[in-house]
């Protein structure tokens, strides 16, 4: 039977959101295709992330471990799970498609001579082949791709395609067997010395792990009224974001950026205010749980694809909107 591997992203003993996205796709895929699931965490001393993934309802999972594997490199990395898949062949190999994963699994998938569909969108089983959507120019188009080759064949989902807490539980009973596999590196492999982790600013924020999230928009006309959207997310426990011209006049940082130049979200709840909603930036928040959507234009097009929308002057609604989440949580 073939089988679909999911490799997982950590950092720091914790797991990237997406990496349980990807293992809710990884399990959608199996249902339809009858294939075996199975998942892999690769690092220094993760056996107990490999232990958390063995309570949702996989087959088996890979410790791959080796002390050279911490802190990441893409040499490593790809050197180490070309030996594992190498011994332990897959059909196919899911991964979240994040920084990380888009610096190694190029070296990876040409190191097996094989090819990679990257940040795709949604995937499905028809007439005998895995056809998987991908998004172009920005959103406007989409195409569906399959794969030609015998495998394994990589592809990286883009966050907010699937569901983290759709990722079903295995059995009651028993946890899913963990197999600690130690991965040679051999000296001169590793052929850069990484520095500590980028970020733009010292405020720099990762908007993809928020759970709500304010964004504002040109409707918010001046830059002292961002206070406003700022004392609504304060209110609400989430992050401030913004549209790109927002961020282009400097009113907000550009990390706090949401769109096809910025960051790619997908929140429990997303609240656009005075948002229009181009393609550009309904392609970086689309995936969103719940959009609550309040413009005065009744013709914006973030309306098409709001869960809520609310049309009238975001002046008059935010105030009092506040002061009614005050309200409920005292």
């Amino acid at each position: 039977m073939d089988t679909i591997l999911v490799v997982v992203e950590q950092r720091e003993g914790k797991l990237n959101r997406v990496s349980w996205e990807t293992i809710a796709a990884g399990q959608a895929i199996a249902a339809q295709t009858g294939w075996t699931l199975e998942a892999a965490v690769v690092g220094s001393g993760v056996a107990a992330i490999a232990g958390e993934i063995a309570a949702k309802k996989v087959a088996k999972v890979y410790d791959i471990e080796s002390a050279t594997l911490e802190p990441y490199t893409p040499d490593a990395f790809a050197h180490a799970l070309k030996e594992f898949l190498e011994k332990h062949p897959a059909k196919l190999v899911l991964m979240p498609h994040t920084y990380q994963v888009r610096d190694f699994v190029p070296k990876l998938a040409t190191a097996l001579q094989t090819t990679a569909i990257s940040d795709v969108i949604g995937v499905r089983h028809e007439g005998g082949r895995l056809l998987f959507t991908r998004q172009m120019f920005q959103g406007k188009f989409v195409a569906d791709v399959s794969f030609a080759g015998s495998g394994p064949c990589f592809v990286t989902f883009q966050n907010g395609s699937f569901r983290a807490d759709t990722v079903e539980a295995g059995a009651a009973a028993a946890l899913a067997p963990v197999e600690t596999v130690n991965v040679d590196i051999p000296d001169g492999v590793v052929r850069n010395g990484p520095q500590e982790v980028f970020k733009e600013a010292k405020q720099a924020v990762d908007l993809t792990q928020a759970e709500i999230i304010v964004s504002v928009g040109r409707g918010i006309k001046e830059q002292k009224n961002i206070d406003l959207a700022k004392q609504l997310a304060d209110a609400l426990g989430g992050e401030l974001a913004a549209s790109r011209p927002i961020c282009d006049n400097g009113w907000l940082p550009m990390d706090r950026q949401i769109g096809s130049s910025g960051q790619t979200v997908a929140p429990k709840l997303y609240l656009a205010l005075g948002i229009s909603g181009a393609i550009q930036h309904i392609v970086g928040m689309k995936g969103s749980r719940s959009i609550v959507a309040i413009n005065k234009d009744s013709e914006a097009p973030i309306f098409e694809i709001a869960d809520y929308a609310v049309v009238g002057n975001l002046f008059d609604i935010v105030p009092p909107l506040i002061e009614e989440v005050k309200k409920a949580k005292a």
